[in-house]
């Protein structure tokens, strides 16, 4: 069965030569012709309410697209594409110090480095550690937008200004990295959840543990 009108082209008295043969090859088939018939109203409405998604559907759908926006909104901004990122990470515990850093490149590749401390510090003096040799990492590469990442509250707040530094050695990192941040012509200075940073932290992990 077909909806084309093949019987009306076979029979017609004008049909050409090519037709005709084709005529004669298919009159071996049993062929019958027959309308297609138009599909009854209630069948059509079954259809369209099969494939339309009920109310609670919809306030499914709308709830994860607001819960998309959600996510998108609590996470890091958007970045320009050609804008590069810094995460840095401290680690300090009785094996020794050591910091991470993570470099990625505006086309995703990854640059890393893990770094053992040959002396003591504190959590707070890894973490600026970290900022430092990752400035100056990006600073080598000639990177001139920056976005800066750490899961530390107390250095991002301070190197973007939200804070004071008190302690002397505190004030002295964070007059340290205000002097580095000015190769960098535009740069930006985010706190990430710890879970955000885990490529950081695993590579100051490791660098604590190295043998000095």
């Amino acid at each position: 069965m077909t909806d084309f009108p093949l019987r009306s082209i076979l029979h017609s008295p004008g049909t050409s030569q090519r037709l005709m043969k084709w005529a004669i090859e298919l009159s071996q088939y049993d062929l019958l012709y027959r309308p297609k018939t138009a599909i009854k109203a209630q069948a059509l409405a079954d259809f369209v309410a099969e494939f339309t998604p009920s109310a609670e559907e919809e306030k499914l759908v709308s709830k994860k697209k607001e819960s998309s926006r959600a996510d998108k909104t609590s996470t890091e901004p958007d970045q320009p594409i050609d804008m590069w990122q810094l995460r840095v990470d401290g680690a300090s515990n009785q094996k020794g110090a050591g910091v991470g850093v993570v470099i990625i490149t505006p086309d995703g590749t990854l640059l890393e480095q893990a770094i053992t401390l040959g002396f003591p510090a504190s959590n707070n003096e890894v973490e600026y550690e970290a900022l430092l040799a990752g400035l100056r990492l990006a600073n080598e590469l000639s990177i001139k937008k920056l976005a800066i990442y750490s899961d530390s509250q107390l250095i991002t707040s301070q190197a973007s200004g939200e804070y004071m530094a008190k302690h002397p050695r505190m004030i002295l990192y964070l007059d340290k990295v205000q002097e580095l941040l000015k190769a960098f012509p535009t740069f930006t200075i985010q706190q990430v959840p710890r879970a955000e940073n885990a490529h950081a932290d695993a590579l100051a992990s490791l660098g604590s543990a190295l043998d000095t």
